[in-house]
């Protein structure tokens, strides 16, 4: 589990592309891997993904992307020098400042308009939506691994909005329009709603 707070920022260091496998290295600060072991669960753009080699002191680490992943997600995109969100998961006694994030994307958002004056950034992005309904105003989602407030919804997506603490700490600040973003919908939203649906269907029916 992650709290959608992420940690810092990494950038690519090595892809190997292998038949239904992408092998990433990842490079990141030092102090971001400390008391990590082989086999924990770090989430990249929001992706839990599965550590199965690192080195704490030279600040590297790797992982193996399934073909799933690279299709839900918007792993399958990056190049070496790109640069992603990291989080580590989430502890006993760790503060919960964003909600409770799986790390399992259910899809990926275009961006497509980016409004930006000093103070205030406002993203408006596009997505399937078949999954709009679970995309609540004011509700939760993640994106690229980021705990978010949703703006306005649309009937083809939602928008953002930024404060510069966010773009400055994550990579949300240099992405432009046309990314894809990882989107990972609230759970209990989800739930609630499918619930919901599920008992007037039977009530109904």
């Amino acid at each position: 589990m992650f709290t959608g707070i992420v940690q810092s920022t990494a950038t690519i260091q090595h892809i190997n592309d292998l038949p239904g496998l992408r092998r990433l290295t990842v490079q990141v600060a030092p102090q971001h891997l400390q008391q990590l072991q082989r086999g924990a669960s770090i989430a990249i753009n929001g992706a839990c993904l599965t550590a199965t080699d690192f080195d704490s002191d030279a600040g590297w680490v790797c992982f193996d992307v399934i073909a799933e992943t690279l299709a839900k997600t918007n792993l399958g995109l990056l190049q070496q020098g790109s640069k992603v969100n990291l989080e580590r998961s989430l502890r006993f006694g760790d503060e919960l400042g964003g909600h409770i994030v799986s790390g399992h994307i259910q899809t990926t958002a275009e961006l497509v308009a980016i409004f930006q004056d000093a103070q205030n950034c406002h993203l408006q992005l596009k997505m399937d939506p078949s999954l709009l309904p679970y995309i609540q105003p004011k509700g939760f989602v993640a994106v690229e691994g980021c705990s978010l407030t949703v703006g306005d919804v649309t009937a083809d997506g939602f928008s953002l909005y930024l404060i510069p603490e966010t773009l400055a700490i994550t990579t949300l600040g240099s992405k432009v329009v046309g990314d894809k973003l990882n989107i990972e919908l609230d759970q209990q939203t989800v739930t609630i709603i499918r619930t919901v649906e599920r008992v007037l269907a039977q009530r109904f029916a």
